[in-house]
């Protein structure tokens, strides 16, 4: 969705800019090749996507700042300066899924990893082997949004007591027997919601929106793409709970929160892909863009 993007972003009052969500740079070169004024700063947690767009962006010299880092630290951690343009491009990359080595597809035989930052110690293996069959199941019906999360769980649970599940393949072939047949959407679910917890995906959304928030300049924008309804429902909450004035309980008489407006929303409702860019890019299908202008 580069073309909405920019169209949220080019005419964003300032000169610092921030991707939140390096990735492979494709969003970071657009808009350094637009705003030939703009410095831009690229965070990724995932080594490998900076050492990547560092050579697809070299050419824009000193105009780029690398920062490897999880997105909701980077705002307490680095002094970047007040933001005009803050993007977050969730989800995976097209090269983090198809690397078979990074655990993140189950159509690829791998290790169970799924780290987005492979220095961190907790990986699928752990989430898989380790976590109670009850917590297994909230994972899997929560973060997944996955029927027969229970008969997963117990499938898992049975297997394991036998001997560890260390690959891809075979967590999902537990999956296709406990749910015969499971489908291609199934599986995707599945690893989606151990990916979430690997990663504590959700958790850092809240941080890195609270703390993008305090970066932003008055009047900057905020950009978000999210892919799973999850992520989704974060964003819009976000979005809705700091366009409000009082946020206290509305049986109080008396506002006592003291809370201000400090966004405005420039998207009441998402922005989706087209239909020809669904076509060029299939995964983009889930895709949705919400986006708001700091007040204050």
């Amino acid at each position: 969705m580069s073309r909405e993007v920019l169209g949220f972003l080019l005419d964003a009052p300032g000169e610092i800019f921030i991707d939140a969500t390096l990735g492979d740079g494709g969003h970071a070169r657009a808009l350094l090749s637009e705003r030939p004024d703009i410095v831009l700063y690229g965070i990724d947690r995932d080594i490998e996507a900076i050492e990547f767009a560092k050579e697809r962006l070299c050419g824009f010299g000193h105009r780029i700042q690398f920062i490897h880092g999880r997105f909701g630290e980077i705002a307490k951690k680095r002094d970047i300066p007040p933001a005009a343009g803050v993007l977050f491009d969730l989800g995976l990359s097209s090269r983090q899924v198809d690397n078979p080595e990074r655990g993140f597809s189950f159509s690829r035989d791998a290790r169970l990893d799924m780290r987005m930052d492979t220095s961190q110690k907790t990986t699928a293996y752990d989430i898989v082997n380790e976590t109670s069959r009850g917590e297994l199941t909230k994972i899997i019906a929560t973060y997944g949004e996955q029927p027969g999360a229970g008969r997963i769980a117990r499938a898992i649970d049975v297997y394991r007591e036998k001997e560890p599940i260390e690959t891809t393949l075979e967590l999902a072939g537990i999956v296709r027997k406990a749910i015969h047949p499971a489908t291609a959407a199934d599986l995707a679910r599945v690893f989606q919601s151990i990916r979430i917890v690997v990663n504590d995906e959700l958790g850092e959304l809240k941080r890195g929106l609270a703390g993008m928030l305090e970066v932003l300049m008055p009047g900057g924008i905020m950009v978000v793409i999210s892919y799973h309804s999850l992520e989704d429902r974060i964003v819009k909450q976000f979005f809705v709970t700091e366009e409000k004035g009082c946020i206290c309980d509305p049986d109080m008489p008396v506002c006592r929160c003291g809370h201000k407006p400090r966004l405005e929303r420039l998207t009441k409702k998402p922005i989706v892909p087209s239909e020809s860019e669904i076509k060029e890019n299939p995964r983009a299908r889930s895709a949705k863009l919400r986006a708001a202008s700091k007040l204050i």
